[in-house]
């Protein structure tokens, strides 16, 4: 069993739902039930399955839910390029914040790598 708030990945999942959530402040209303809510429930995913990976009984249990983290991340990432696509976001903001989820990846892969 892996305590979560010790973990970077899980701190950064963490400020990364923050700052998405600042982000789609900004889109327009009639995406409220639409791109805005599907970004922010993929966005509280990540680190979520982190914690609750981190608390199963086995290493094969947390690299499942990594595996699941991971795939909310391109879920993130998705929609990001949807926003920018869409012009409810800048491409800096794509830019700050697409390099954030990519920065999370590399570590969910590099943690269940280091579970295996």
């Amino acid at each position: 069993m892996h305590n979560f708030k010790e973990l970077i990945v899980w701190q950064k999942a963490r400020k990364n739902v923050k700052d998405i959530y600042l982000l789609t402040k900004k889109y327009p209303k009639e995406e409220l039930f639409g791109l805005t809510q599907q970004i922010r429930k993929a966005a509280v995913s990540i680190p979520s399955n982190i914690a609750e990976g981190s608390g199963r009984g086995t290493n094969a249990d947390f690299a499942h839910f990594l595996d699941i983290a991971n795939g909310s991340a391109c879920e993130v990432e998705t929609q990001l390029y949807l926003s920018l696509d869409l012009e409810y976001i800048s491409q800096t903001e794509f830019d700050d914040v697409s390099n954030q989820v990519q920065d999370i990846q590399k570590m969910i892969f590099a943690l269940k790598k280091k579970l295996e």
